[in-house]
């Protein structure tokens, strides 16, 4: 196994660095430098620049209007992106839907999802956990009900991350109630807009209201919009979900903001504090680590060989090192992390204080940014959603270990 990249593939590389560093608007690469919130224009706008070259389905084969990349092309792009300051593409829909559209949706079903999701157009939501449905996600109760040409659907979803902006929402629900709850699922498109799916948000410890829930209420659904067979949605679910827990690991996310770590610990003095640095080191050392295993996976991938179904460990320890990285910089940054009341932010409380220090590097005015604690507390949730890593492990000591 030869993990050192060919000269093809550092050419490449170059190529995609030149491209996204000349087509990424700066104030976009500048907010997400600095942990600035991001608007909806702001991840949109990115999403069409790629769309426009093709580039938002970078893990799509040609013959759906992809690159065609290999998986070290792939890695590479996204590297190139995380480093140059570009926001995470929402996974929702080139991530996941897609590759689900893909291989168990219909002609019809294709050509008419795929070239918006393409083009980030439009803008797609995840409607998978339930109130009492996140981790035993086969005990989900969202019903969907045929009738005639249509399914009824009522229910609520949670945790809808961005579903405020959603226009289109892929959702498990349940069309049976025999035999095991796994045989149960179906697979559903169905339109935000339609009459009866409404939308609440669940305000977080930093203002925003990142997650939400929607509801339906006697919500008519085409009967084309199911994908693939009706109860047979979980075996697509799971397909979906490998997408998911490999996205989720990022270890380009985890290489730049490492790098911000060492910026915030320098600017406020206590980068030369050795059991400070001994934590930075021994997070350099993970991430290291998690890089070898990702790209253990990619050359298994362009070899032809069998490569481990490793995506519940690739989540466990990518968002582990999540948390860790937020948690560092809320210490470096000692009482100016502290302050996350939105209003008191809008208001410029933080301002010349927290960037006096040397903290961030840009101007006072930019004081609304999401300052390190509502970081820290954010990142919480990533050791949860795409499946706990409690679960996660069970699977992977069953798959991996026998």
């Amino acid at each position: 196994m030869d993990l050192a990249f060919t000269p093809e593939e550092q050419a490449f590389r170059n190529d995609v660095r030149e491209w996204v560093r000349s087509h990424l608007p700066a104030d976009i690469s500048h907010k997400v430098h600095h942990a600035m919130r991001l608007s909806r224009d702001d991840m949109q706008r990115w999403s069409k620049i790629l769309g426009q070259k093709g580039w938002l389905g970078w893990g799509w084969p040609k013959q759906f209007g992809g690159p065609g990349w290999n998986a070290v092309q792939k890695h590479l792009f996204e590297e190139e992106c995380a480093l140059a300051g570009a926001p995470r593409v929402v996974p929702f829909g080139p991530v996941m839907v897609a590759p689900v559209i893909m291989a168990f949706g219909n002609a019809e079903q294709q050509q008419r999802f795929l070239p918006g999701i393409a083009s980030g157009e439009v803008w797609w939501s995840q409607g998978y956990s339930e109130p009492g449905s996140g981790s035993d996600l086969a005990s989900l109760k969202c019903r969907a009900e045929r009738r005639g040409n249509k399914y009824i659907v009522n229910g609520q979803k949670t945790w809808t991350t961005l579903g405020q902006y959603g226009e289109w929402i892929f959702c498990l629900v349940r069309t049976s109630t025999e035999g095991k709850p796994q045989t149960g699922i179906s697979f559903l498109l169905i339109d935000m807009k339609s009459p009866g799916v409404s939308v609440r948000p669940i305000v977080l410890l930093d203002g925003e209201p990142e997650v939400n829930e929607v509801w339906f209420d006697n919500v008519e659904v085409p009967v084309e919009n199911l994908v693939g067979e009706e109860n047979k949605g979980w075996h697509y679910a799971k397909h979906l979900l490998a997408h998911e827990r490999t996205n989720i690991a990022d270890v380009n996310r985890a290489k730049r903001e490492l790098e911000r770590l060492k910026r915030i610990a320098k600017a406020e003095g206590v980068y030369d504090d050795q059991r400070f640095r001994d934590e930075i080191a021994k997070l350099e050392v993970d991430v290291v680590a998690l890089e070898m295993l990702v790209l253990r996976v990619l050359s298994a991938e362009t070899s032809g060989k069998q490569s481990l179904d490793i995506a519940g460990l690739l989540k466990i320890r990518g968002s582990e090192i999540q948390q860790r990285y937020t948690e560092l910089m809320m210490l470096a940054g000692g009482p100016s992390s502290l302050p996350f009341i939105y209003e008191a932010m809008e208001a410029g409380w933080q301002g010349d204080q927290a960037f006096a220090s040397g903290l961030h590097a840009f101007p006072a005015e930019h004081a609304h940014c999401a300052p390190l604690a509502a970081n820290y507390f954010n990142m919480r949730k990533t050791t949860i959603y795409g499946g706990s890593n409690e679960v996660q492990r069970n699977i992977v000591s069953q798959v991996v270990l026998g």
